[in-house]
Formats: C-alpha cells, sequence, structure tokens
C-alpha cells in the first residue's frame, strides 16, 4: 500500500512543534520537533502520516502525527533581529515572534551587539539545535525610532530602496514623463483613449495622501440621468509587463502603511508624480464609467482609457465642510455624489453586506518619531462616499470581465478578490462568544447571513463592548483573499468582485487594468501572463499578510511606546481575551492591548471556564469575563516586544 504523502504549509509553535493541516474534515497532524526536518513556520513541507503520537509527559491524548520528508520552499530565508553575543559567539533571536529558535552569526559585516541586522539563513547542520547565517544588512542601533521602523518593514520583507535597475528607469521617466503624457494626449482620436477634461472632477483623499489614484467625474444629462466617472490613475501606461518596474511591483505586490512613513509599491516618480491625479494638471486614467438614475440605479456602463482634468484636490475634511456649508468649488457635484452614495449603500446593506466600519488608530508623532497622541480616526460622510463609488467600480469591473472570459474568447483569466463564507465552527463559537456577552445571534448549524450579523453589529452601537464585539466578529471571518476562480464575496454580499481602483498601491489593480485596457481595443495580455495569475494571486495575498502585520506591529510598537512613562497609572480597559494563562486587556484610552497573567490577578486561585469565556477564584467566587469593563494598572511596558502588562485594580 502506497504510504500518503501531503504538500502544504506547516505551522510551528514557540516549542518547535509542528502541526499540518491535511483538509477540511481531518484532523491536523502533530509534528513532534525531532520529524520537523528543521522546518520553520510557513514553510512549504510534504508530510507523511506515521501513526499515533502519545506524549511522554500525558499533557495532551493520543492524537495523529505525522514527518516531515522534504521541505519543499522555505517561507522566509532572512530574518531581522538584534546583535548579541555570549560564549559561544555572535547571534540573534529574531523579531518575528514565529521564529522559535536563535540564528547564530558567522559573517557579521563589521555589526557590533547591540545594533538591528538583516540576517540571511545560510545552513543548518543536521545535528545542530538552531541554524547560521550571515548579516546581509545592517539596519542600525537597536531602540531608535528610524531603526525599529525600518526593521519593522525588512523583517516582513519589504525594503525602502528600489535595486539599481528600477532606478534608473525612475530616473529616465522623470526627464521623459510628462512629454510621454502630452504624446498620448494627442494621439486623442486615433486610439481608444477617450477625453474626459471637460467634466467637473476631483480627488478626496486623506489630509497626508501623496499619491491620488482616483478621482470622480459628474455630469448632469439632458435626461435627467447622471454620468459618473470613476476615474484610476493609469499605472500600466508607464508600468510594462515584465520591465524592471513589473517585476519589483510584482515582487512588493503592495506598498506599505507604516506610522511615519509610506514604503511605495512603485517608486515616487509614477507613485507621487506621473501617475497621480494630481490638481490642475493633464492625467491618464483608465475609467469605469457608469450612467445611474436619480436612485443611483446601474442604467450604462463603460471601461476603458481616457484623459482627465482634476479641478480640485479635497481632504475628506475639506469635502465635508463644502457639503456642510452649503457652498465652494463643486458643491454641486459633491451633493449628487453624496445623494447617490447613500442610495448605492442601502443598497448593498439590503443585500446583506456587513457594515463593520471599524475606526482605525491614528498614532501622531513629534519630529523626532516620538508617539505625542493616539486616537481613533474619525469616518466622516465623505470617506464612506469614496468608499461606496469604489465598491461599485469595482463589482462591475469584475462582473464584466467575468462575463468576457465566461465566453471563452481570447482572455480566459481574470483576477478576483474573494471572501469565503464563515466556517461553521467559528460562528458556533461567535455566537456562544455573543450569548455569554449578552446578545443572540441566530446561526443555524453554522450558518450565519450578513443581515443577522449587521443586526448585532447596530444592537452593540454606542455600548461598551462594541469595539469588542466587532473586532469579535471579524476575527470569525475568512480572510478575503485574491483569485481566478470566483466564490463571490460574502463580507460584500457580491457575486463578483475585484481590486480595480488602486494600482499605484497594489499590484492585482495593475493586472486588472491591462485586462480592462486589452478588452477596450488596446493591447492583448498574451496567454503566458495569464498562465501566471494563479501565483500572482496567491504571492499578492501573501504579501498583503505581510504589509498588515508590518502595519499593526508600527502601531502596536507606538502605543508600548506612549505607554511606557505611564507605568504604575491606572486605566479603563475591557476585558478582550480569557485563556488559562490570565486575561487579555483593551485599555481605552489608546485601544492598547496588554495581558494580565493569572498569577497576577489576586489572592485566590483562578480556574479557567472555556465555555463562558471567564477565570472564576475558587475561594473567592471572584469571576472576570470577556467583555467586562475593569480597572487596571500598568506594571511593564516592552517596548521592543511590543508588549504590555497589567495587574487589576
Amino acid at each position: 500500500m502506497t504510504e500518503a504523502t501531503y504538500e502544504g504549509p506547516i505551522t510551528i509553535t514557540r516549542k518547535g512543534i509542528g502541526f499540518f493541516k491535511r483538509g477540511d474534515e481531518a484532523e491536523d497532524l502533530l509534528i513532534p520537533p525531532e520529524h520537523t526536518l528543521h522546518a520553520l513556520h510557513g514553510d512549504l513541507v510534504k508530510v507523511v502520516p506515521v501513526g499515533l503520537y502519545r506524549d511522554p509527559l500525558n499533557r495532551m491524548p493520543p492524537r495523529e502525527s505525522g514527518r516531515v520528508i522534504e521541505i519543499v520552499k522555505r517561507a522566509r530565508e532572512t530574518f531581522v533581529g538584534t546583535l548579541e553575543q555570549d560564549e559561544h559567539g555572535l547571534f540573534i533571536e529574531p523579531d518575528y515572534k514565529r521564529m522559535h529558535l536563535p540564528i547564530s552569526v558567522k559573517e557579521a559585516r563589521g555589526a557590533e551587539p547591540g545594533y538591528k541586522v538583516l540576517v540571511r539563513v545560510k545552513g543548518w547542520p543536521e545535528d545542530a539545535a538552531a541554524p547560521w547565517g550571515d548579516v546581509e544588512e545592517i539596519i542600525g542601533k537597536a531602540g531608535i525610532h528610524e531603526t525599529e521602523m525600518r526593521a519593522l518593514a525588512l523583517d516582513q520583507g519589504f525594503a525602502s530602496d528600489f535595486p539599481p535597475g528600477v532606478e534608473t528607469e525612475a530616473q529616465r521617466y522623470e526627464r521623459t514623463g510628462k512629454n510621454l503624457i502630452e504624446a498620448e494626449v494627442g494621439r486623442l482620436g486615433s486610439s481608444p483613449r477617450r477625453d474626459f477634461r471637460d467634466r467637473p472632477t476631483c480627488t478626496i483623499d486623506p489630509v497626508d495622501a501623496k499619491d491620488f489614484d482616483d478621482a470622480l467625474s459628474v455630469k448632469k444629462l439632458d435626461d435627467g440621468h447622471y454620468e459618473i466617472g470613476i476615474h484610476i490613475a493609469d499605472v500600466s501606461f508607464f508600468v510594462k509587463p515584465d520591465d524592471a518596474f513589473d517585476r519589483e511591483a510584482r515582487e512588493r505586490a503592495t506598498s506599505v502603511y507604516l506610522v511615519d512613513r509610506t514604503i511605495p509599491m512603485l517608486p515616487e516618480v509614477l507613485s507621487n508624480n506621473l501617475c497621480s491625479l494630481v490638481q490642475g494638471e493633464d492625467r491618464l486614467a483608465v475609467s469605469a464609467v457608469f450612467t445611474l438614475d436619480e436612485k443611483a440605479n446601474v442604467i450604462d456602463t463603460w471601461f476603458g482609457e481616457t484623459v482627465i482634468h482634476s479641478d480640485r484636490r479635497y481632504t475628506y475634511e475639506d469635502a465635508q465642510e463644502t457639503l456642510d456649508s452649503g457652498h465652494g468649488d463643486l458643491h454641486g457635484e459633491l451633493a449628487i455624489l453624496l445623494d447617490l452614495s447613500m442610495r448605492i449603500r442601502a443598497r448593498r446593506q439590503q443585500k446583506g453586506a456587513i457594515e463593520f466600519d471599524t475606526p482605525e488608530v491614528k498614532v501622531e508623532l513629534d519630529e523626532t518619531g516620538n508617539p505625542v497622541a493616539i486616537h481613533l480616526k474619525e469616518r466622516k460622510a465623505t470617506n464612506l462616499m469614496i468608499e461606496d463609488f469604489m465598491l461599485l467600480a469595482n463589482e462591475n469591473v469584475a462582473e464584466y470581465l467575468s462575463k468576457l472570459t465566461a465566453n471563452g474568447g481570447p482572455h480566459f483569466e481574470t483576477l478576483y478578490r474573494i471572501h469565503d463564507t464563515p466556517d461553521a465552527d467559528r460562528i458556533a463559537t461567535l455566537a456562544h462568544l455573543l450569548q455569554v456577552m449578552g446578545y443572540h445571534l441566530k446561526a443555524a448549524s453554522g450558518s450565519v447571513s450578513g443581515a443577522e450579523l449587521n443586526r448585532v453589529l447596530d444592537e452593540v452601537k454606542h455600548t461598551p463592548e462594541e469595539y469588542l464585539v466587532k473586532t469579535a466578529i471579524l476575527r470569525s471571518m475568512a480572510k478575503a483573499t485574491y483569485a481566478t476562480k470566483n466564490i463571490g464575496h460574502f463580507g460584500l454580499a457580491f457575486d463578483y468582485y475585484t481590486h480595480f481602483t488602486s494600482p499605484i498601491r497594489r499590484y492585482p489593480d495593475l493586472i486588472i487594468h491591462r485586462l480592462v485596457k486589452s478588452h477596450a481595443g488596446g493591447e492583448n495580455v498574451t496567454k503566458k501572463e495569464m498562465a501566471e495569475f494563479d501565483e500572482i494571486a496567491r504571492h499578492s495575498s501573501e504579501r498583503e499578510v505581510a504589509a498588515a502585520d508590518a502595519e499593526r506591529d508600527s502601531i502596536k510598537m507606538k502605543q508600548v511606546e506612549f505607554l511606557a512613562p505611564r507605568i504604575g497609572e491606572v486605566f479603563d480597559a475591557v476585558i478582550s481575551g480569557v485563556t488559562d494563562r490570565g486575561l487579555y486587556v483593551e485599555e481605552r484610552e489608546t485601544h492598547a492591548d496588554g495581558m494580565i497573567r493569572i498569577k497576577d490577578i489576586g489572592n485566590d486561585y483562578f480556574e479557567f471556564d472555556e465555555k463562558r469565556f471567564r477565570l472564576v477564584g475558587k475561594k473567592t467566587g471572584a469571576v472576570y469575563q470577556l467583555g467586562d469593563p475593569i480597572k487596571v494598572r500598568l506594571e511593564a511596558a516592552r517596548v521592543a516586544d511590543k508588549e504590555l502588562d497589567f495587574v487589576p485594580v
């Protein structure tokens, strides 16, 4: 009988134990440390089952186990850490929490202990307890703001600098880019590109935005309908398949937004200049143009290449002020856009789109990078308005391309942004958690509708546990990813969805632009390019997660840094997690997460009640339950680890 072999990513815990997912139904295989073949977390491996594993210390019941027989591909080969020295020599303890081992360093390139470095793993002898590597880059002295921010990005594989070949191309475009735009505008009438410069047009972005990749135009038609243009920067005019820009953008797959900087997917000559839809300049775009009636029903669509001219660069706040005051540049156009967007949103909500509207944490820094204030970003009506039109474009472009590929024409592939229905077990856990907190979620056999989730989200509005419930619902959802096979988007209640509206900062959007242009009479996307779509989807999904981790870590670091001088102070918090090790709490002022270890809770023996998400004191009967408000005192702030320790007051 042939031994079953499975291939896929492995999960490795901090104790070096591996877990391998075989399929939807089967229990994960446990891989004991001696059977991991030195695999690290996320590595693509081949595994064979080897029967029951019995824990020699009886900490767990016997379970199916496996053995790694081949490491197909390492998930990562570089790690960031602070260089240290002991009697055996130089080494780093990687910042990456999933790397459970130190890395010995043979070639330090002049780096001294106490410096952050990027190390490339070069080998791992069979009889060695840990791998070894060489320093590839000296980042800087540990603990300094600039060093730590660069380290966060490099640890996830994002470099601020571009390779020499990309820089050379960028310099060429600095000299010739404006002429190329003028020449393309001069071809109007003899190319598929349409002229939209006579339409009132504006961009609406955050106050600190440097790249403007979307603009809206409005034109009232004679029959009372509206022509709404959603114009997106034509990055594909400058970035051609497999050129230096394209190869680098594909590898990065996304821009990264840390608390103090943007690490762009494309050099600034493109992202902030030639592609950016700046006020007062003719710019090339790829547009989704809709004819809408007064109820925002779609009467007609057109997708293709355009030339636009932005009349006004609005911030969200400026646009809101114009709408609220009733006068100002393009007030009439903004009022039309707002009215139509509200109708579009209402229709989406009616279909069951989940309205999270979760506020983001904003960290304000001084000129040296020290955090001086932390608050939640306010979402205005203008934020939602832009979001509504971007969703309208993404949905309709996805449906348009899907219908063309379904006909077996020359373009047999496209990219979708998909979001699977939630896992039944996760929904059952969510329903139980909400019940413990006093809310009822109707979930039959682990299935739930978007409308039902919206009802709960509406019910918790303006309550102390609102943020916690939103987070719990978000965590119960599947992750949205890129794919070539469409399954729809559960969270948005769309049958078709893709990413079309941000090619300056997302590589999949650039692919969609090339497809839209090819169907509108432009240059064809080749079969060779389309054959790579599956790999692009997988890689882009992975890099999106890495970028989100870097962004989240940069916020966490600054939250801890902000609170570090306030050790001993008392804060209001909410219990955001309960485990057998203690309580996780979220401090209300900064939304920083921290932990209360079980030994620090009080003079009692606390038992973990897993079913009710609570700790119960055996002597006193004191109860600490998920969602409860709690006063806490800050005991420790470890900036390098991005961790806070609290004790209850």
